[in-house]
């Protein structure tokens, strides 16, 4: 009853942020990085927030500094939704929530100096992951789904490290949002808010699993992001492209907008990969150490996204 409760609640939300949206004009409008033709409702992600402020009321204000930093990123991004903020801002932000979950984690007590930089790196790195990846109809709240879901499993069955509520209620979010997102005309996108603010929900959850287990092979539940983001970062890099620029290179807008394979296929596909990649590390958790499941999905996934090149030659010799 609790998360039927949630959900109707959520719905009601959303629905009454789409009429604020609507009168303030906040929308999506289509440039050439685009996967989308038509002007629709920004910002659908905050559903998120919501989720996140739900949570934190009913936990008996559970884990402020958490809710603190979701609100402070999630206030700066649906801000650059509506009007471009400089990069120095945003980073800072990021950098500023980042701290609050590595202060109540004690990421500072338990590793080196060094460690914590990587850290950092790696977390900025994720969050804007999410947000480069955030590009056509579904992408988001189903791979948000599949990582989610999961967790959820593994929580449940192989080692708890976290209320399970904290898990759900996310899960929960990306059903809403998913209802008006994942259409061939979506109601809504999610916006900077909405990638930026689960990314860092997830950023929490994996790091808690980490510290519990003292493991770092949970980072793999975000590998086929974390590989179209790292290669697509090189493939500019050689070209000497700007790679804070807008751009159609990674690999799923080669599939869904130069191949045109429609983008809820691919939006799955990702999901489904994912999930997929999710368990397996599961399967292979206490079987094989750290570097061989880090080489046994990594090396796959790397000769998959390779595929990209053989796609746009192709394309090319098309348009030739």
């Amino acid at each position: 009853m609790q998360y039927l409760l949630l959900t109707i609640f959520l719905f009601g939300l959303i629905v009454i942020y789409f009429k604020i949206a609507d009168k303030y004009n906040i929308i999506d409008k289509p440039n050439h990085r685009s996967a989308h033709t038509e002007i629709t409702l920004r910002g659908g992600g905050v559903i998120f927030w919501f989720a996140a402020l739900l949570y934190f009321v009913q936990n008996m204000l559970d884990n402020y500094f958490f809710f603190i930093g979701i609100t402070l990123v999630s206030l700066v991004s649906f801000w650059d939704d509506i009007q471009s903020l400089p990069n120095k801002i945003r980073v800072l932000t990021h950098f500023t929530a980042i701290s609050l979950i590595f202060y109540f984690l004690n990421i500072f007590q338990l590793f080196p100096f060094w460690a914590i930089i990587i850290v950092y790196i790696m977390a900025i790195g994720i969050i804007n992951a999410y947000n480069f990846m955030d590009g056509i109809n579904g992408i988001t709240g189903l791979y948000t789904l599949s990582v989610l879901g999961v967790l959820v499993y593994l929580n449940q069955y192989i080692y708890t490290f976290i209320n399970l509520d904290f898990i759900v209620y996310p899960i929960i979010a990306s059903f809403v949002f998913l209802f008006f997102n994942y259409r061939k005309k979506a109601k809504c996108f999610a916006g900077d808010v909405g990638s930026i603010s689960i990314a860092f929900w997830i950023i929490f959850l994996l790091l808690s699993l980490i510290l519990k287990t003292n493991t770092i092979i949970w980072i793999l539940f975000l590998a086929v992001y974390g590989v179209d983001t790292v290669c697509t970062i090189m493939h500019r890099l050689y070209l000497r492209q700007n790679i804070f620029e807008a751009h159609r290179l990674h690999f799923y807008q080669i599939l869904s907008n130069e191949y045109k394979l429609p983008h809820r296929l691919v939006a799955l596909i990702y999901a489904t990969a994912q999930a997929i990649i999710s368990l397996l590390v599961i399967f292979l958790f206490q079987k094989v150490n750290e570097y061989q499941i880090f080489i046994i999905v990594l090396l796959p996934l790397i000769s998959l996204y390779l595929l990209k090149f053989y796609f746009l030659h192709k394309i090319n010799k098309v348009s030739i």
